[in-house]
């Protein structure tokens, strides 16, 4: 494969992945909104949803991070040196994988019948993907240093 397949399976990736980060806190909204309705069939049905959407992002994560991985090994390591934009860009990719690996805790609290939080935490919670993104493309985009 070359250089510009694994930054088109790159890109793919991470599409696939953000569609998991965009919409699976929303459905920690969603959820956790229906638990003061108190409808089993409901919440059952919420933490099916939860877990498939938690499996394609981890397939979106895990492509993402093997052709990034392929694209910094075929740039040369020598090349992460002096490139600040692309360390800032790592540390927001290490922070978002926290976070996939956040949800998951999350998707296991609501399966137990345990989440103790409300709709309005999973709100603020359901815009860090969207910080991420911003910073990451602008960074990527503008290699601003």
């Amino acid at each position: 494969m070359t250089y510009l397949t694994w930054k088109a399976l790159h890109i793919i990736g991470m599409v696939c992945w953000f569609a998991a980060l965009f919409y699976l806190p929303r459905l920690y909204v969603y959820h956790a909104m229906a638990q003061d309705d108190g409808e089993e069939a409901t919440m059952r049905r919420f933490c099916v949803m939860e877990r498939k959407l938690y499996i394609m992002g981890h397939i979106g994560m895990g492509l993402t991070l093997v052709f990034g991985g392929l694209l910094l090994w075929a740039g040369g390591w020598a090349f992460l040196k002096g490139q600040g934009w692309l360390h800032a860009k790592l540390v927001l990719v290490a922070g978002l994988v926290a976070y996939q690996v956040f949800c998951g805790r999350i998707n296991r609290t609501f399966a137990a019948g345990r989440n103790r939080r409300s709709h309005v935490f999973y709100r603020f919670f359901n815009e860090v993907p969207s910080v991420a993104l911003i910073g990451i493309v602008l960074l990527a985009s503008l290699k601003p240093f």
